[in-house]
């Protein structure tokens, strides 16, 4: 497998054989081409050099099929528990009222822990519906602007906007019907309000 992992990377480079060897302070090109051919090998110490030159791990120049890598499966996604409800003081992981599921991205998977929730009642329709499940990286903060879920006070979460000021923050609703609920950074602290985590995502359900 070196050899021809050899042969493929010089290659791959637009490089000759006598550009390599004269890389490698050999005289002629002919070592490189025993070493393609497969009649000879590199030393060690040689070997180290091939996989610097051609920016490779030396197990992968020594024993993978560099010439024929296996695609990575970068479409495969994770799939997610959706709940009817996240109540205070219960961790997400320990929650029974598991009403759907979700399959997110590789690519969404990576960026943190991810859990679902489904929308109920109508404070942030035109955009969310009751029914419609949201897709949500857990953190504990987030930026104004973030649609976030939040408990307050220990009751059920909900989704609201989070809006941030120096002595306080907002939740507001998107259906103007609701008032915005604000609270002081005492308040904050008190009842206490707590953000569970962003919403990233919108499932919208027909």
């Amino acid at each position: 497998m070196l050899a021809k992992n050899i042969r493929f990377l010089r290659k791959e480079k637009n490089m000759s054989q006598d550009a390599l060897a004269e890389i490698l302070n050999y005289k002629s090109y002919t070592t490189i081409q025993k070493w393609e051919m497969g009649t000879s090998e590199p030393p060690l110490k040689i070997v180290g050099r091939l996989a610097d030159i051609f920016s490779v791990d030396i197990d992968e120049l020594t024993n993978a099929d560099l010439s024929n890598p296996i695609p990575k499966d970068t479409s495969r996604g994770t799939w997610i528990k959706v709940y009817g409800r996240v109540a205070a003081g219960i961790p997400i992981e320990a929650i029974e009222d598991i009403i759907d599921t979700e399959e997110i991205s590789a690519e969404m998977a990576r960026s943190g822990e991810h859990f679902g929730l489904q929308i109920n009642g109508n404070s942030m329709e035109p955009r969310m519906h009751e029914g419609d499940n949201v897709i949500v990286r857990k953190q504990d903060d987030a930026e104004s602007g973030d649609t976030v879920i939040a408990l307050v006070n220990g009751n059920d979460a909900f989704c609201k906007r989070l809006v941030k000021y120096e002595n306080g923050i907002a939740l507001i609703s998107t259906n103007p019907i609701y008032e915005p609920k604000h609270y002081t950074n005492e308040e904050i602290e008190q009842l206490p309000v707590k953000i569970l985590g962003k919403v990233v995502e919108l499932r919208a359900k027909f």
